[in-house]
C-alpha cells in the first residue's frame, strides 16, 4: 500500500475541520487530515513526505466550464492571436499568422484564434492577402465568430445560397450579396467542427491541455460540450483513458445541436456514449447547448432590444420551450443534467422557464443543471436560479469594465444595464450553489490567483494589462471564503461528485494544489501576485515549480 504523508498549511474547505498541518494518503485517498505528529504516527516507516513547509496546501482546483480539446489545439495546433494582442492589432495578428504559416508549411488548413473585433470591419481579402493558396480561417477568441479566406469559403461552401439558408445576421454579405468571408453562431459551429483532424490529432491536443490545466493547479475539469470542436474528442479521451495517459479529471456534457428534432432520442444516444466511453478520468455527465450568442458580436438574447437595432434582441439559438423542456426531463430519468450557454438575459429568463416546468414533471429538484455565463440577469430570475436550485457558472475574470469590450456593450445594452453585468453575490445571497468558470480558451485566461483577486476586486491588479482596467458592479464582490468554494466543492456538487472530491476529508480523493499565498487571510494585492508550488492528483505530486 502507497502511503504519503503531506506537511503545510491546509486549508480543507470542511467545515468540521477547516485547517490541518498534515494530511496522511492511502492509496491515492485520504486516510488522516490532523497534526503531523499523528500523521506520521499512522504512516508505515516508508512513507514518502512531501514537506510544502509554509506554504499553503488547498483542495484540488476544479474549473467548471472549459473546453479541452479546443485549448489543446489552440496551444499547439493553430496560431495564437491571444498572444499577440490583448486588444484588436490587424497588423500584429497578421505578423502571428504568418510566422505560424512559416513554421508549419506541411499543413493543408491554417487556423488562427484569439481574434478580438473593433469596429474595424475586415473581410476575406484581409485574410487573401495573408494567405491565398490555402484556407484560412480566424476566429474569435469568444469563438462564436469566424472570418474566413476565399479558399476557407471554397472549402466550407459558404455562397450566396449559403448565405440565403442562414441568414445575413448570421453570414455577412457584400452589396452584390455575395459572402464577405465572415460568419457567425450557427455557421460557426457547423464549420469548425468539419476541419480536418484525426483522433491522433485530438490526443495531441489533450494531452497539451492536461498539462497546461494541471500546471495552472486544477485537478479536475468540466468539458463544455465536449465535440463541440472535435467529433472525436470523446474517443480520444477514452483512448488516453485506457492508454493510462490521462491525471485531469474530465467531466463533460455532450453538444445538441439547437432544437435538435428528437431530445429523447439525443439523451438515448449520449447514455450510450456514456456507457461506452465513461471511466474514472473521463466521465459523461449529460447535455450541453447553447441558448445565445455573445453580446459582443451583437448575438446575445436579451430581455430588450439592441438601442442601436430596435425590433432586435439577439440570435435565439435552442428557443423551443417544449424541446428544452423534454430535453431536461430525458436528462433526469438519465441520472444526467442539461448545461447551457446563457449570455442574454433573455436566455436564461427563458431557461428558468423551461426548467421550473421540467421539475414539475420529474419532481427533482436536485437534477443540477447550469446555466452559464450569465452577463445580465433580472433580479427576478437571481431568485429563480436559487428556487430551481439550478447552478449558475459565473465568469469572475470577466467582470471588469475592460476598454472596448465596457463601451460596446454601453453601445449595445445602456450603461445602467452595462454597470449591472455579471452578479456573482446575488446569486449566493439567493441560495444558489455558485461555480467559477473561465470558458478557456474562448476566453484567454483561466487562473486561480485572478479568479480570487477580481471576485473580490471587480477589476485586475494594477500591473495585469498595464492597469487599464477598471472595478465594476462592486456591489457583487464575494469573499475569499466563498470564492474557494466556487472553485472547490461547489464545483464537486454540480458534477455529483462532492462525495468524493472539493474538500481534504478522510476517504476523498487526495487531489490538492499548493501555493504560496494564504487565499483567504492574505493581502489581495498579494494574492494578486501568488504563485503556484505544486499540484498533487491521486497522492502524488503531478507538477512542482
Amino acid at each position: 500500500m502507497k502511503q504519503t504523508i503531506i506537511l503545510g498549511n491546509i486549508i480543507t474547505v470542511d467545515e468540521k475541520k477547516p485547517f490541518a498541518k498534515a494530511a496522511l494518503v492511502k492509496n491515492g485517498v485520504f486516510a488522516y487530515i490532523g497534526s503531523a505528529e499523528e500523521a506520521r504516527k499512522l504512516a508505515d516507516a516508508n512513507a514518502q513526505v512531501l514537506d510544502y513547509g509554509d506554504n499553503y496546501i488547498y483542495p484540488g482546483f476544479i474549473e467548471s466550464h472549459c473546453h479541452g480539446s479546443f485549448a489543446g489545439e489552440r496551444a499547439v495546433g493553430q496560431a495564437n492571436l491571444a498572444q499577440a494582442s490583448v486588444t484588436t492589432n490587424y497588423p500584429k495578428y497578421r505578423e502571428a499568422i504568418k510566422e505560424f504559416i512559416a513554421k508549419n508549411p506541411q499543413r493543408d488548413f491554417y487556423v488562427a484564434a484569439g481574434w478580438v473585433e473593433n469596429d474595424e470591419y475586415v473581410t476575406k481579402d484581409y485574410l487573401d492577402e495573408i494567405c491565398a493558396d490555402k484556407p484560412l480561417i480566424m476566429q474569435t477568441g469568444g469563438g462564436h465568430s469566424l472570418l474566413l479566406n476565399t479558399k476557407a469559403m471554397e472549402w466550407a461552401g459558404v455562397d450566396a445560397e449559403y448565405a440565403k439558408k442562414w441568414g445575413y445576421d448570421l453570414v455577412h454579405v457584400d452589396k452584390n450579396g455575395e459572402p464577405d468571408g465572415y460568419v457567425c453562431e450557427g455557421p460557426v459551429f457547423e464549420i469548425i467542427p468539419s476541419l480536418p483532424t484525426t483522433v491522433k490529432d485530438v490526443k495531441e491536443y489533450l494531452l497539451a491541455w492536461q498539462d497546461f490545466a494541471i500546471k495552472g493547479g486544477f485537478t479536475a475539469v468540466g468539458d463544455a460540450g465536449a465535440e463541440v470542436i472535435h467529433r472525436d474528442a470523446p474517443q480520444a479521451y477514452r483512448e488516453l483513458q485506457e492508454e493510462g495517459k490521462l491525471k485531469l479529471r474530465t467531466y463533460a456534457w455532450m453538444y445538441v445541436t439547437d432544437n435538435i428534432a428528437d431530445p429523447k432520442a439525443e439523451i438515448a444516444r449520449i447514455a450510450a456514449q456514456r456507457a461506452e466511453l465513461s471511466g474514472e478520468y473521463f466521465q459523461i455527465i449529460g447535455a450541453k447547448a447553447f441558448l445565445d450568442g455573445v453580446t459582443e458580436a451583437h448575438t446575445a438574447w436579451q430581455n430588450q432590444d439592441y438601442l442601436d437595432s430596435p425590433g432586435y434582441h439577439g440570435s435565439e439559438r435552442f428557443n423551443d420551450h417544449d424541446k428544452m423542456v423534454q430535453l431536461i426531463v430525458e436528462a433526469d430519468k438519465e441520472g444526467m443534467s442539461v448545461h447551457v450557454h446563457s449570455e442574454g438575459g433573455g436566455a436564461t429568463h427563458y431557461m428558468l422557464g423551461c426548467i421550473e416546468d421540467a421539475e414539475k414533471i420529474t419532481g427533482n429538484m436536485d437534477q443540477r443543471n447550469v446555466l452559464a455565463h450569465l452577463h445580465f440577469v433580472t433580479d427576478e430570475d437571481v431568485k429563480r436560479m436559487g428556487a430551481t436550485r439550478s447552478i449558475p457558472a459565473v465568469p469572475p475574470l470577466w467582470t471588469v469594465a475592460a476598454p472596448g469590450v465596457y463601451e460596446q456593450e454601453i453601445a449595445y445594452m445602456g450603461k445602467e444595464l452595462a454597470d449591472q453585468a455579471y452578479p456573482i453575490k446575488s446569486f449566493y445571497d439567493a441560495g444558489a450553489n455558485v461555480v467559477f468558470h473561465s470558458d478557456y480558451p474562448v476566453s484567454p485566461m483561466m487562473d486561480i490567483k485572478l479568479s480570487f483577486y477580481t471576485a473580490e476586486k471587480r477589476n485586475y491588479p494594477e500591473e495585469t494589462f498595464g492597469g487599464i482596467t477598471s472595478p465594476r458592479n462592486t456591489k457583487e464582490a464575494i469573499t475569499r471564503e466563498q470564492s474557494l468554494r466556487a472553485m472547490t466543492i461547489n464545483v464537486a456538487r454540480l458534477f455529483h461528485q462532492e462525495h468524493r472530491m472539493g474538500s481534504i476529508e478522510y476517504g476523498k480523493i487526495a487531489n490538492m494544489t499548493v501555493f504560496d499565498c494564504d487565499f483567504l487571510h492574505d493581502d489581495i494585492e498579494k494574492v494578486g501576485k501568488a504563485n503556484i508550488v505544486a499540484t498533487i492528483i491521486d497522492g502524488e505530486e503531478v507538477f512542482k515549480a
